[in-house]
């Protein structure tokens, strides 16, 4: 995100909202102006900032205990309005801040803190897919699903993040990315084995791909 933000020479009129979890830390590691949102609300803020002065950059920085679970109001009605925005979704199938609870995206069979003998879908319900559930969202311009776990992923990854800032810089609306992302501390791996996880589990479940491109789509017809 920030070799982006840099070779799009956009820091000076970036502002970023980094909303509750382990994401509220990113303002330690962006120099940039960050605004830190309640719990889910990021879109909602991020929103009020475009809107407040359509010429800065705004991006919302978000794990999937934050957006696809109290904050999927906001981002499902942002998209639904295709407000000029950059939201990147962190997924790592896990509540990282709070110790390590079962989230929305927490894999079948997922064992966490409050899912010791793994995710039951009969009991608690399927995993939300977040690109799949807003392709269907009219508003939406632009949704990708990337990983981080090998340097292959990690290029395909930037080259997303770097085309939703530019969709927001043409002024094409709503764009969000969605990176599966490892989570040794509460998977009780390794950083090697997590890594290997996300290969084994996480993208077989939620494939990697361009799931809308609106402005493309439009292009071919």
């Amino acid at each position: 995100m920030a070799e982006c933000i840099d070779e799009l020479g956009i820091q000076s009129k970036t502002i970023g909202i980094a909303s509750v979890g382990c994401s509220v830390f990113s303002y330690n590691y962006f120099n940039c102006d960050m605004v830190q949102a309640a719990h889910g609300r990021a879109p909602a803020v991020a929103t009020g900032v475009k809107r407040a002065d359509p010429s800065k950059i705004v991006f919302t920085y978000q794990g999937d205990g934050d957006l696809a679970a109290i904050g999927t109001a906001e981002t499902v009605h942002s998209a639904a309005r295709g407000e000029n925005i950059t939201v990147i979704f962190v997924n790592n199938a896990i509540y990282g801040m709070t110790g390590g609870q079962m989230a929305p995206t927490t894999l079948p069979g997922q064992v966490t803190q409050t899912s010791p003998y793994g995710r039951d879908v009969q009991t608690v319900g399927y995993p939300v897919k977040v690109c799949e559930m807003l392709s269907q969202v009219d508003g939406a311009a632009y949704l990708e699903r990337v990983a981080v776990n090998n340097v292959k992923n990690l290029m395909a990854a930037k080259k997303a993040i770097k085309k939703a800032f530019q969709n927001q810089i043409d002024g094409k609306g709503f764009s969000l990315v969605e990176v599966l992302s490892a989570c040794p501390t509460y998977w009780s791996m390794t950083p090697e084995k997590a890594l290997e996880r996300v290969a084994s589990e996480m993208i077989p479940y939620y494939p990697l791909g361009v799931y809308k491109d609106k402005y493309a789509e439009e292009g071919t017809k």
